[in-house]
């Protein structure tokens, strides 16, 4: 965990006011945000210590997709644990089914509601990672 206890969460996602958004309203919420504008940033990061405690992660970005940096992080051990919150503006049901079955907790389709990313950060990070078993 971050300094004074807060919980660090990685924003990953090409767009800087987006980012600058998200990382505004996570401060306003309590935790520390760790902004990465590509995924070989969010990568740089992932290897640091401490790890964040949670990854927020776009789809479409410019270097690789949001998915095969999730696949790339489902199949190393070490970030087993670490909970993936995907924030997309992608909302077909085939991509939401693939981003979960790849290992994401959630996934939250934009544009989403303040109170709604907040409330779903809170509970992703006291339940856990969830395993969805296919």
């Amino acid at each position: 965990m971050a300094a004074e206890g807060k919980k660090r969460i990685l924003v990953v996602d090409d767009d800087q006011e987006l980012q600058n958004l998200v990382k505004a309203l996570l401060e306003r919420g309590g935790f520390e945000a760790v902004p990465a504008l590509n995924v070989a940033d969010a990568v740089q990061i992932l290897r640091a210590r401490p790890m964040p405690d949670m990854v927020l992660l776009d789809l479409m970005l410019p270097d690789i997709s949001g998915l095969e940096l999730l696949r790339q992080m489902r199949a190393k051990e070490v970030f087993d644990h670490l909970p993936v919150i995907i924030l997309s503006a992608l909302a077909d049901p085939r991509e939401i089914r693939q981003g979960l079955e790849l290992g994401a907790d959630r996934y939250l389709t934009k544009p989403y509601i303040a109170h709604n990313l907040l409330k779903t950060v809170h509970e992703v990070l006291r339940q856990g990672r969830t395993r969805i078993e296919t």
